[in-house]
């Protein structure tokens, strides 16, 4: 999609700040506010803003382990793919899984309490998901970047 000054500033605003009112957006970008809301509007009616949420902060929840898990299959004929996108789907605790060229096959990021409740999740979830060879985890030990902004070019 081919965007103008005015969408890439609305989409850097608004990627900053999902909650900045449409008159201060407006404002920022030298326009009135009904031209301003109806382009916001004709961003989120072609997909382009998908959603707003609010980024909560992971550790005061009590998550303190994140976990970058590596997911080597069996093979792609023994297992039903949707049966493991089903358990991924249904595990809170895994906040991304992503399909990965490479040496394995799959790469989650999983969130957990403790090491011990990591263990719990490893042991007792992710290796028995359908098709599941082998898991190999590493772990954030300080996280340097954190964005969900993308650049708007």
């Amino acid at each position: 999609m081919k965007l103008d000054d005015a969408e890439r500033q609305l989409l850097t605003l608004l990627q900053a700040d999902g909650r900045m009112a449409n008159a201060k957006l407006a404002e920022i970008i030298g326009l009135s506010e009904s031209p301003c809301f109806r382009r916001v509007k004709q961003l989120e009616s072609v997909g382009l803003i998908k959603n707003y949420v609010a980024i909560v902060d992971q550790r005061l929840l009590g998550l303190d382990i994140t976990a970058f898990v590596q997911v080597s299959m069996k093979d792609h004929t023994s297992y039903d793919e949707k049966h493991f996108a089903d358990c991924v789907l249904a595990e809170d605790h895994i906040i991304e899984c992503h399909a990965m060229s490479g040496s394995y096959d799959y790469l989650m990021k999983v969130v957990a309490k403790n090491m011990d409740h990591f263990s719990d999740i490893a042991m007792n979830k992710l290796l028995k998901f359908p098709g599941v060879k082998t898991i190999e985890s590493s772990f954030n030990l300080r996280e340097m970047k954190h964005s969900h902004c993308l650049p708007i070019e």
